[in-house]
């Protein structure tokens, strides 16, 4: 696919946001401020690279030009190869997802996991802060002076007798047990996790945060889940620095 004509003094970033329910992208400024409407699918069944990357290509295609690439995947990812995702398919375990979406976007392109992105969208920058974000399943973030700390996947610890806390927190209960008790899940979530991590800030992020109306300390904040995908542009600017 090849992008429309390019401006090389002004880098527009197009963010792209790979969740096991749907597939998101804006393209945002060098400021990171927004250039387009955010565009949504539902993430393809089964969700392999080969059907996520062809959705891909449609979904950010009418959004115009655009000089790099940021992507948040729901795994662990080193060196843009993904290791891990338990909400897609098997076949993404050392998948070169930046290279291969550099060769089909013509776009150098940077990918971490989705909840670093959305922690990049909303630290402050001044000592530990950590994001938790409740979608399909919980991503995890944690970031020291600005800095990210990568692939914490405290979804797959262990946490209330033989469930995760993506078990006991994800999509999946939230439909089980509905809003009110899932509520208060979310705050023994937080307690347990207050007094291990110590952040300053705790932000709350992903596409149920908005189902949260539990009482929080006043350092636990509830973030847009656009943070997901605007936090793109701090990507670039905090591996290149």
């Amino acid at each position: 696919m090849d992008p429309p004509a390019t401006d090389v003094a002004v880098p527009r970033t197009l963010c792209i946001d790979i969740g096991g329910t749907g597939l998101k992208a804006l393209i945002v400024d060098s400021k990171g401020k927004p250039l387009t409407e955010r565009v949504r699918v539902e993430t393809p069944r089964p969700a392999t690279p080969q059907a996520v990357l062809r959705a891909l290509q449609k979904l950010v295609l009418p959004l115009g030009a655009f000089e790099r690439v940021s992507v948040g995947f729901p795994g662990v990812c080193i060196d843009g190869v993904t290791h891990t995702a338990h909400n897609l398919h098997p076949q993404w375990l050392d998948f070169p997802m930046a290279r291969t979406l550099t060769r089909l976007l013509r776009r150098p392109t940077r990918v971490i996991n989705d909840a670093g992105v959305q922690g990049y969208g909303v630290v402050r920058g001044k000592g530990v802060e950590m994001a938790l974000t409740f979608g399909t399943g919980m991503g995890c973030a944690l970031f020291i002076d600005g800095r990210y700390v990568p692939n914490i996947e405290l979804a797959h610890h262990p946490f209330k007798g033989d469930k995760t806390y993506e078990e006991y927190i994800g999509k999946g209960a939230l439909e089980r047990v509905g809003k009110k008790k899932w509520n208060r899940r979310v705050a023994k979530v937080v307690a347990q996790v207050e007094p291990i991590f110590n952040p300053r800030f705790l932000y709350l992020g992903g596409g149920n945060a908005k189902h949260i109306t539990v009482q929080l300390p006043p350092h636990v904040k509830i973030v847009s889940n656009n943070a997901g995908l605007l936090g793109g542009i701090a990507l670039w600017e905090q591996v290149a620095s």
